[in-house]
Formats: structure tokens, C-alpha cells, sequence
């Protein structure tokens, strides 16, 4: 699943300060083989160069 800024995602990143923190998708950065990193901002600070199988989409509650 591809992400756009400002979808709302959960890492999972064993190694990243922010494992299992709720955070909103800024940036999205396609290299030429068509894959894509994101940079993830979250309260009190952000993640870069996040890869998409780390991220959890977040359901929308209405």
C-alpha cells in the first residue's frame, strides 16, 4: 500500500525512538526504481527516509 502526505501511519521500527507511534506521512520521496521512502512526523520529532513496509495505515474514526 502506497502512502500520500498527510496519511496517518503507525511505524513499526524496532530501532526508531518512535516504535509504535501514531504520525502523519510529510513527504514522499520516489527513487528511479519506483520505490518509495517517506519522512514521518510525529509530536516530538520525525523519522526519515521511513521505508512503506514499516508503516501501518491508520483507520479513519468517524
Amino acid at each position: 500500500m502506497a502512502f500520500d502526505e498527510d496519511d496517518r501511519v503507525v511505524l513499526h521500527d524496532q530501532h526508531s525512538d518512535y516504535d509504535g507511534q501514531t504520525g502523519t506521512v510529510t513527504q514522499v520521496i520516489e527513487n528511479m526504481f519506483g520505490d518509495a521512502t517517506y519522512t514521518v512526523s510525529f509530536e516530538d520529532g520525525q523519522e526519515q527516509g521511513v521505508p512503506e513496509d514499516s508503516l501501518e495505515a491508520v483507520e479513519d474514526e468517524e
